[in-house]
């Protein structure tokens, strides 16, 4: 799957750049997400550079028969309550390895508000935030960088901002950062 992921990518003009860091555990957050077609290019990436994700998804999808579908992408069901974080952490504590994948937007239309979730389940798993990418102007995918330290949410919040900056998304009007941290 590898190789013919990287070969589609190829194929469609895309550049895949940067391995995946050495990493058990994760939360990656990939931004920009303004399209369904995010999460395409986003699958071939990660399959050609050889990371077995998760990503998150409403329970309320995983009936029949959708529900085989989601599972086979990877989706993981969550209650979207109170709850939902410390039920990923404790996925987190349960599995000797886990990347789990998500919007820091939280949705496809423009918000200038992010969801700070994902920033909640890193901290409180104590596993790092991998910076991943996608820019439809340059039509590349990557990793802008690491953040292993989450002690202090709005120092992290304004690094991962900044990573954004330069960054377009298939729709750029529907792009914000959040302007708490930008």
């Amino acid at each position: 799957m590898k190789k013919l992921s990287i070969s589609i990518l190829k194929l469609l003009g895309w550049t895949s750049l940067d391995e995946f860091p050495d990493l058990k555990k994760s939360i990656i957050i990939f931004a920009p997400h303004t399209s369904y077609w995010d999460a395409f290019f986003g699958k071939l990436y990660f399959m050609s550079i050889h990371v077995n994700y998760k990503f998150l998804s409403k329970q309320e999808f995983f009936k029949f028969p959708l529900k085989y579908a989601f599972k086979a992408f990877g989706a993981i069901p969550v209650l979207r309550d109170k709850t939902y974080i410390d039920q990923i952490v404790q996925l987190f504590q349960s599995n000797e390895a886990l990347h789990i994948i998500l919007s820091p937007e939280g949705q496809l239309p423009r918000t200038d508000h992010w969801k700070k979730g994902f920033y909640y389940m890193a901290s409180k798993a104590n596993v790092p935030i991998v910076v991943g990418y996608i820019d439809y102007k340059r039509k590349e995918l990557g990793i802008k960088g690491v953040i292993n330290d989450t002690s202090n949410m709005k120092e992290t919040l304004v690094k991962i901002s900044g990573m954004y900056k330069d960054v377009q998304a298939k729709y750029p009007k529907d792009f914000a950062l959040d302007k708490r941290f930008s």
